[in-house]
């Protein structure tokens, strides 16, 4: 059959992705929406939109029978699921071939069979492909979970059956993290999929995570399309992928895609798949599990390949038999994605919600040394950021011929990318790359614990980075203050003079910088308290008050970064750096280093609220003494759990919320006194 209208069973990023490919196809979409995506991306994008009830995905997205409804109500032909929700459960495949409407995904065997993260590894196990030890069968209750734990042993990590996207997994290392692990997952289990049934498997140390994507027609011809890398991951969350994988060789790489083709044929399976396996330090990989639908990194393979991964789901539905062969599977050049998130990596990454004040994405398309730049989203400027919803705002990939061009252009996209309104994840994701580890393709799942074990609290910029960021920030600085001199209809003789000379604080640096020359390319020296030479450089920027963006050529080299403007200077980001920059006339600078440093208000005797969200439960009562590191709290937001824990000992002297309480950030969830 041909397909000549899908309706999208998803929202956001993927929503929009799977009708960009439609369109070139020239078949018609049908978006669905709540009540907090009416007025998304992907519901203009579409030819048709359907309203599927409220915001909670809970009584939307994951209501078969809304979907099935809006089926009908459009004419329909067939259903995408894009990724979450719906995309791997059976039941829902099995009722739309019911009710003689195409599911562009793998026939319900495979999803019953593979889609279960314990049946497929049954199956793996019974195929002979290698399994990391565990327990497969269902878990009653803490207590249970506990008892297994102790004999698989610890680490163990615990995990969602249904589950995907880094939700409903805890890693336990002693019992009473699995006990809490076990009660966290389940909850956001139910939550996210519908299904709350648990299983636990042994945590390997230091593994890379790299999964193999697969392809299959209904003709029995399945081929795979290399691997991809998702090693760089938070809170069992994908951060950033990239392909192929810095740490595989050949022989790797073609074991793994055979017996990832071997377990996809032992399933019939016919559409898009990814096999995941876990990977030692010595190249020994062991089978994780399998999504039986498109994963949210595909399109770092339909870089490296060519290959449109939703066009040959949509095709291979149709009934058409691949169109390629293994042997004509080419990998060519490298590419990056990253996850960009609404989170506040310098609060412990935790969710943020709100308005996109400012949202311009790097410009799609190819560049002078050859890369190319692409941008998956959802949102648009003026948009909201929900908080029902997972916190993705879009997802940036660079290719190149080989890794270090697709990095370089990675560093450019992000440097451009204008974010406002909203935490975000950027500044994290930038000094990430510019880590030598990282560079070096040395990278584990353990990379962003054991590289930032307190946190992110900003990456360090060297000296050089410092004085370029301060001659740029005095000419800006320079361009105000003349824009503001120049008023016209004024006195003779009382025109303001703007001086040539600024001095220029960043932190405990301090600098003076003298400009030459009018307008165009100036020429700026500058000095610091060392006692190293002074340093010219030629600098050039057409930056206009009130552009956050920052575009400048220093030395002919380009330098681009984020700038807001504060009382006496800017706030400057810049490759993860984040600090503010005050310029001064020397004589201002002079009398500000005997002003008093304000000091912050002491909340250390409260427990606040680190993000909006729901209490979904006080763990402690007015009157309790609490140890270091109790839990006291557990916050729901984006459909993620958050344990809140004390800080030190303690006794609750006040409890100002309940669960079920919606609180904003930095609300007061309870106070403290001295014990």
């Amino acid at each position: 059959m041909t397909i000549s209208k899908i309706l999208i069973a998803n929202r956001g990023e993927i929503a929009c992705r799977v009708i960009k490919t439609a369109r070139r196809m020239g078949i018609k979409t049908v978006a669905v929406y709540s009540d907090a995506d009416r007025n998304a991306l992907h519901v203009k994008m579409a030819d048709e939109a359907v309203h599927i009830g409220p915001s909670a995905a809970n009584q939307s997205y994951l209501i078969q029978d809304k979907i099935i409804d809006a089926v009908k109500q459009t004419g329909a032909d067939a259903v995408h699921p894009g990724y979450g929700f719906l995309s791997e459960n059976p039941e829902f495949a099995e009722r739309l071939k019911a009710e003689g409407v195409v599911f562009i995904g793998p026939n319900p065997h495979a999803v019953v069979s593979m889609g279960d993260k314990i049946t497929s590894k049954k199956l793996a196990m019974e195929a002979g492909v290698s399994t990391v030890p565990g327990h497969m069968g269902l878990i009653e209750d803490a207590d249970d979970a506990v008892k297994i734990s102790n004999k698989v042993g610890y680490p163990v990590m615990i995990k969602a059956s249904a589950g995907g996207g880094g939700k409903g997994m805890r890693i336990a290392w002693n019992d009473e993290e699995a006990r809490e692990g076990f009660a966290a997952s389940k909850n956001e289990a139910a939550n996210s999929f519908g299904d709350d049934r648990i299983f636990i498997e042994k945590f390997v140390t230091s593994p890379r995570h790299i999964e193999i994507q697969v392809l299959g027609d209904k003709h029995g011809n399945i081929i795979y399309l290399g691997e991809r890398e998702c090693s760089i991951q938070r809170r069992n969350q994908k951060v950033i992928e990239e392909a192929p994988s810095p740490f595989l060789d050949e022989a790797t790489r073609a074991a793994m895609g055979a017996e990832s083709v071997a377990l996809a044929k032992a399933v019939d399976y016919d559409s898009a798949g990814t096999v995941e396996f876990i990977v030692d330090g010595d190249r020994n990989f062991y089978f994780l599990e399998m999504n039986t639908r498109l994963q949210v990194e595909h399109p770092v393979t339909e870089l490296i390949t060519g290959v449109d991964l939703v066009e040959q789901m949509i095709r291979s539905a149709q009934g058409e038999k691949l169109s390629m062969t293994q042997d004509d599977v080419k990998l060519t050049g490298w590419a990056l994605e990253s996850r960009i998130y609404a989170e506040d990596p310098f609060r412990n990454f935790l969710p943020s919600i709100g308005r996109l004040t400012r949202y311009r994405p790097p410009v799609e398309g190819k560049r002078e040394n050859g890369a190319i730049v692409r941008n998956d989203t959802g949102v648009f400027e003026g948009g909201e950021i929900s908080m029902f919803y997972d916190p993705m705002i879009a997802k940036l990939c660079t290719w190149g011929p080989d890794r270090g061009v697709a990095l370089d252009a990675m560093r450019d996209a992000l440097d451009v990318f204008e974010l406002e309104g909203i935490g975000h994840n950027i500044p994290f994701l930038q000094a990430v790359y510019d880590h030598d580890r990282f560079i070096r393709g040395d990278i584990t799942t353990g990379f962003i614990a054991e590289e930032y074990p307190d946190g992110f609290m900003g990456a360090e910029p060297n000296a050089g980075v410092m004085r370029k960021l301060a001659a740029v920030c005095a000419l800006m600085h320079d361009v105000s203050e003349t824009r503001a001199a120049d008023i016209s209809g004024s006195l003779p003789n009382h025109t303001r003079h703007v001086p040539d000379t600024w001095c220029v604080e960043i932190g405990d640096s301090h600098y003076r910088a003298d400009i030459r020359g009018e307008k165009g390319l100036r020429t700026i020296i500058m000095d610091d308290d060392s006692d190293k030479a002074a340093i010219e450089m030629e600098v050039l920027i057409n930056w206009l008050p009130g552009q956050s963006l920052v575009r400048a050529l220093i030395d002919n080299k380009p330098v681009n970064f984020h700038a807001a403007p504060r009382p006496e200077g800017y706030a400057v980001r810049h490759r993860g750096c984040a600090f503010n920059v005050k310029v001064r006339t020397p004589e201002a600078g002079q009398l500000a280093s005997h002003m008093p440093i304000k000091v912050a208000p002491d909340t250390s005797n409260l427990l606040l609220c680190p993000m909006p969200g729901v209490i979904v439960k006080v763990m402690v009562e007015v009157g309790d003494i609490v140890e270091d590191g109790q839990a006291l709290a557990v916050v729901e937001a984006m459909k993620m759990e958050n344990t809140l824990r004390a800080e030190n000992r303690a006794r609750v002297s006040e409890i100002k919320a309940a669960a079920g309480d919606n609180l904003a950030v930095d609300a007061v969830i309870m106070e403290f006194e001295a014990v």
